[in-house]
């Protein structure tokens, strides 16, 4: 696994003692890794933070480097649909509960993907999402003080941290062209982290799942 940031790696080594783990830029990380891989998988549009062609090629020919010939490159993207409803944005929210050791619950932290009022830039492709975290507990008098996560709640126990995130919308034949740039082949697609679901499928299809080859 892969990421930007030192701290998150500290957190991912925990849950996952047997996997390698690198620290990197995923646009370039020839080298960090100590052998080749069977597959990888870049999920959660994570490559939408790529936002020129010249990023992608970059992170595709670092991918290749680290696989084995015939291997696989899976890469999960919001379904072109969405790039192509410009005036429309797909707004996601979920909730994660905040458990204490005991499994007691004491607040929640409620995450919010995306707003109507979102710039969306036809020519670069490029949208201005808006991500939006609120934290807040069950009982503000036992806010810890000491912890820099929640030093700056108000009275009610509740924080709200908001930032505009800039990512990349791709349709499928933009994949497939830069994907063949670095000796990478498209060799299935589908609308769901799922075998079963078609892109073209109306009802179930809401991501864009390319399967990507590395050719021998």
């Amino acid at each position: 696994g892969m990421e930007n940031a030192d701290h998150e790696l500290g957190s991912a080594g925990g849950r996952r003692d047997s996997f390698e783990y690198a620290c990197g830029d995923m646009r370039d990380f020839t080298g960090l890794f100590s052998t080749k891989f069977d597959t990888a998988w870049i999920l959660l549009g994570s490559m939408s933070h790529l936002l020129t062609n010249d990023d992608v090629i970059r992170c595709f020919s670092s991918l290749r480097s680290a696989l084995k010939p015939g291997s696989t490159v899976v890469v999960e993207l919001p379904h072109p649909r969405e790039t192509f409803s410009m005036g429309e944005c797909t707004r996601n929210g979920w909730t994660v509960p905040l458990v204490e050791d005991d499994d007691e619950e004491y607040g929640e932290l409620n995450i919010v993907w995306g707003d109507e009022d979102d710039e969306f830039d036809p020519i670069a492709q490029v949208r201005q999402f808006t991500v939006a975290m609120t934290l807040k507990v069950n009982n503000p008098e036992d806010i810890p003080k000491e912890d820099p996560l929640f030093m700056q709640m108000n009275e009610d126990g509740q924080t709200e941290v908001k930032e505009i995130v800039p990512m990349r919308l791709f349709t499928l034949q933009e994949i497939d062209a830069l994907a063949r740039c670095v000796g990478l082949e498209m060799v299935a697609k589908y609308g769901a982290l799922d075998e079963e679901v078609a892109m073209t499928e109306e009802d179930d299809a809401y991501r864009m799942v390319c399967v990507l080859r590395c050719k021998e």
